[in-house]
């Protein structure tokens, strides 16, 4: 797994498929909230004039020279849950970015976030 402080090194990378297809730019990372580790990354897709960031998480994503390779295909994760470049994921959509991609989804005991920017 990566550690936070490296991966958001990463920002503006390109970001591929498991077959290594890209799917747009590394934008920020999202951490589990109850572990601190990486948990998610958002990914810039689309035209310059309709750009929106997608989720992918970051379980088995490996990093190349100049890119990052998640372990999802393209149409799977242009096809996730997404907010505006100047948006932020609200707590009523976390439990719909982990069903996306068929991941447990559970809040803190106290009914805590799961996920948090970095």
């Amino acid at each position: 797994m990566f550690e936070a402080g490296d991966i958001r090194e990463w920002r503006g990378h390109d970001v591929v498929d498991d077959q290594g297809k890209k799917i747009g730019f590394l934008e920020s990372v999202y951490v589990d909230t109850a572990t601190d580790q990486p948990a998610f990354a958002t990914v810039t897709i689309g035209i310059p004039t309709r750009r929106r960031l997608v989720f992918v998480p970051l379980g088995g994503a490996t990093v190349g020279p100049s890119y990052l390779q998640v372990r999802y295909p393209k149409a799977q994760v242009k096809d996730a849950p997404w907010i505006g470049t100047d948006g932020e994921l609200l707590a009523a959509q976390e439990a719909a970015v982990f069903a996306h991609y068929e991941l447990a989804y559970q809040t803190g005991s106290g009914g805590e976030r799961r996920l948090a920017r970095r």
